[in-house]
């Protein structure tokens, strides 16, 4: 979730859908997949890749699931359960979307209601710079020109124990030069997610953990998630570790991370099963009303270029969408059909930065379930 890998997954955190609802399969419509466990073995070869993990779902039920490589450096601690619990990383952006678009449904807060007048201590304190002009849908749509926190220095990815309150993250980014005006320009940037978990917090009086399990997490049976926000919470459970690179390059082990850097911008830790759960419900409209889903999946004019949904695996057909984040030691995704009826949800930890791990390695293994043979 730093920031070179935060504006490289940008356009999957933004993918444009084409919302229907399924009726239930049979097994004569059930979507043909491919063999998930070859596809996790061939993710598992790619250079960087220490384990993998992934399981297949159609409506609501897993069809096939897989784990490849070792849950710890060099082949040690055998296999990862498949059904282990994970970072997904900025896929928790679309978690907090949705929490804070419910707000607004119930009239506790507008879209275009200013960042000072919902926050007041960022402008009062002046840690946001043009506050009075940047609105709750800029904050959505990354559009409020705010710089990212990860590029002040302030992350350490070896600092495991330093707990640094949201509105300290927000700010370390007061001295930085603005991307750009508010409502200009596309621009990725974590700080905008911290920010709307302060707001969450502030309009419901609970934590951005509480109202995620209230509203998203409890409703949708998503009984192995949860968003851990101060040192020394981690992965729960056996899992797989990641490993992030030191001054000389040696791989550390970067498993217990800092809970406080991801908040509301990518903390959420997770399960193949429950990262489906929570793709097919969105995809089909059940935790939004459209035109508020489309504040979050319609992206704005300056956002990177979008290939059509789907296009970039099988051809386009069928079509593919997919939600995505990484961090240390660590990169995740959940792909799904245009209806909501399919989902592969896939993990793998690393051994290199996740900057210059390919997200093409990810791809071929969706590619691999969703359209064999192609």
């Amino acid at each position: 979730m730093n920031s070179t890998t935060a504006a490289r997954t940008a356009g999957l955190a933004c993918v444009m859908l084409a919302l229907s609802i399924a009726a239930p399969a049979t097994a004569a419509d059930r979507p043909q997949t491919g063999n998930v466990q070859e596809a996790l073995n061939a993710l598992a070869k790619t250079t960087g890749v220490v384990g993998a993990i992934g399981e297949v779902y159609v409506d609501g039920k897993r069809i096939s699931q897989g784990s490849a490589g070792s849950r710890l450096l060099n082949g040690k601690g055998g296999k990862i359960p498949a059904g282990s619990r994970y970072r997904v990383g900025s896929q928790t952006k679309q978690m907090t979307a949705t929490v804070l678009l419910q707000l607004v449904k119930e009239g506790k807060l507008g879209l275009d209601d200013k960042l000072s007048a919902v926050l007041p201590q960022v402008a009062q304190q002046d840690l946001v710079e043009r506050a009075d002009e940047i609105t709750v849908r800029q904050l959505i749509r990354h559009t409020s020109g705010i710089p990212d926190f990860f590029t002040t220095g302030l992350f350490d990815n070896f600092d495991f124990t330093t707990y640094h309150p949201p509105i300290e993250l927000v700010k370390a980014t007061r001295g930085l030069p603005r991307t750009g005006a508010p409502g200009e320009k596309f621009t990725y940037s974590n700080t905008n997610y911290v920010l709307l978990g302060m707001i969450i917090e502030k309009v419901t009086g609970h934590t951005v953990p509480a109202e995620l399990t209230r509203r998203v997490f409890a409703p949708l049976g998503m009984s192995h998630t949860y968003l851990p926000t101060k040192p020394p919470m981690g992965i729960k459970g056996p899992h797989g570790h990641g490993y992030y690179p030191d001054a000389q390059g040696k791989p550390r082990d970067v498993d217990r991370q800092n809970a406080s850097f991801g908040y509301a911008a990518g903390g959420v830790i997770s399960t193949a099963r429950d990262a489906s759960a929570f793709r097919r419900a969105f995809v089909q409209g059940k935790l939004l009303p459209a035109s508020l889903q489309k504040v979050i999946t319609d992206p704005p004019e300056d956002a990177p270029p979008q290939p059509a949904p789907g296009s970039r695996l099988c051809g386009g057909e069928p079509p593919v969408q997919a939600i995505a984040g990484s961090g240390p030691g660590f990169v995740a995704a959940t792909f799904t059909s245009l209806d909501g009826r399919l989902q592969f949800a896939v993990s793998a930890t690393l051994s290199m930065s996740n900057m210059d791990f390919s997200p093409a390695a990810i791809d071929q293994a969706a590619k691999a379930v969703f359209c064999p043979g192609k």
